[in-house]
């Protein structure tokens, strides 16, 4: 059955009409060919939001285990299983968000509850006083602020239209890199005098940003989401015939069926590449006081400069994504990553660890930007987005979960002094996929808008 809120849908190949008749279709956000600024800061201020959060969280969860922990591998496997729950909530809390994306409130009262549920076991685990509590502190929040995490991510589709959303992205990635820059401010000038106001501030800073957000942009969703999907493509099957939005193990079969299967492949570079940087991200602070001599602030603002390059490169890199194609770009954006990987081998320094996660930074920006918009572009059709961005943080999360894990290993085979090296080897693969998904899909996925499954470019 369909649902209540959602438009009704259009005959197999004509148009559906922008007024409805029982009222006025909204008008899109997105003009042709300009995007509306005002629309893509509040978006951006809603994925700021929770991001400052998770790269705190990122940051700094990995020495609050190290108080009970000593192994890197153990480490890491506690900071990749609490994202194997979001392997199993995000699709579903992206379908039920479908459900509603266009009805008045849209999907945000299930961020706006994920976030201050969220909020409180955060600010719980300085307060943690043995390993099973601040391991069931983690859990509690991971669980909750990856049931969010997607359906705020989808929120560019529901207020951009599809030929902007690389651009967006590229201003929303901006956003996200100053979360980084605010976490490593905290982790400078707070955690090494306490570690419970330190713990405290990014949630207190996600909820207010929250807030603005929906005050200025959610309060009014009704008027001013997108409208829904003008057409139903004849093969896009029965459930997209009765107007509902595909379940999620619909969207996977059909993504496992693909003739050429891209998004598959697509999914696989997602999963190898976010495990990548999430295993560096989360290893980098015991990296600078087991290697380089720092004191636990120190290293954990290490990722500044990071931060700051992203943050320059990300919008020119938005741009020329979208002359490449996507899946193009993010092959040239791992190349340079593993490039800075290595740069950082030979002389480690924190002068040398600086300048080589600069230069991995920007190379990671260029699959920020893009990976989320491709995936998008491949889909059948308009409808069950959220599913798809819920695939996406599937992937992700699932690489997250099994990446620090993995990269810890290897230190514990090797040494903390070869973390940079083991990480180019792991980048090297996950070049190869991307490499064997742009001779799959010559133009580099689509350049500007959603295009049939698996189609060339």
């Amino acid at each position: 059955m369909m649902p209540h809120d959602a438009p009704p849908p259009s005959s197999p190949g004509v148009a559906a009409p922008l007024s409805p008749a029982p009222a006025p279709a909204p008008a899109p956000l997105s003009p042709t060919g300009r995007m509306r600024g005002g629309t893509v800061l509040w978006v951006t201020l809603a994925v700021f939001a929770q991001e400052s959060v998770w790269n705190f969280y990122d940051a700094q969860v990995p020495t609050q285990l190290r108080h009970y922990l000593t192994s890197a591998g153990l480490v890491g496997l506690f900071m990749g299983l609490d994202n194997v729950l979001g392997v199993f909530i995000q699709p579903w809390t992206g379908h039920l968000s479908d459900r509603h994306a266009r009805g008045r409130h849209g999907r945000w009262p299930i961020i706006l509850a994920g976030a201050s549920l969220a909020a409180v076991p955060f600010a719980l685990i300085p307060r943690a006083g043995s390993l099973p509590v601040l391991l069931a502190c983690v859990a509690g929040f991971a669980a909750i602020a990856n049931a969010f995490k997607g359906v705020t991510e989808t929120l560019v589709s529901d207020y951009v239209a599809p030929g902007d959303r690389s651009r967006a992205q590229g201003f929303v990635k901006a956003g996200v890199s100053l979360t980084i820059v605010v976490s490593s401010l905290i982790s400078l000038l707070v955690i090494d005098r306490s570690t419970t106001v330190a713990f405290a501030i990014p949630p207190l800073l996600m909820l207010v940003m929250l807030g603005l957000s929906w005050t200025f942009l959610g309060r009014h969703h009704a008027r001013t989401v997108l409208p829904g999907p003008a057409a139903i493509p004849a093969d896009a099957g029965p459930a997209a015939a009765d107007g509902e939005i595909p379940p999620p193990w619909a969207v996977v079969k059909d993504l496992v069926r693909a003739p050429t299967g891209a998004r598959a492949l697509l999914m696989t570079g997602i999963f190898c590449f976010a495990g990548m940087w999430s295993a560096l991200r989360s290893l980098l602070t015991p990296y600078g006081t087991e290697v380089l001599g720092l004191s636990r602030g120190e290293a954990g603002a290490l990722a500044l400069p990071g931060a700051v390059a992203f943050l320059c490169a990300v919008v020119p890199l938005a741009y020329v994504s979208g002359r490449l194609g996507q899946i193009r770009a993010i092959r040239y954006g791992v190349g340079l990553f593993v490039v800075g990987l290595l740069a950082g081998v030979p002389f480690p320094t924190p002068a040398v660890t600086v300048v080589s996660m600069a230069v991995a930074s920007v190379g990671y920006a260029v699959f920020a930007v893009n990976a989320l918009v491709a995936l998008w572009s491949l889909a059948p059709d308009g409808r069950g987005l959220g599913t798809y961005t819920g695939l996406y943080t599937v992937a992700s999360a699932s690489g997250m979960a099994f990446g620090p894990a993995l990269l810890g290993v290897t230190v514990d085979l090797t040494d903390w002094r070869y973390l940079f090296l083991n990480a180019a080897v792991f980048g090297a693969v996950t070049f190869a996929v991307f490499t064997l998904l742009v001779r799959r899909n010559p133009g580099g996925a689509a350049r500007g808008g959603s295009v049939p499954a698996d189609s060339p470019g």
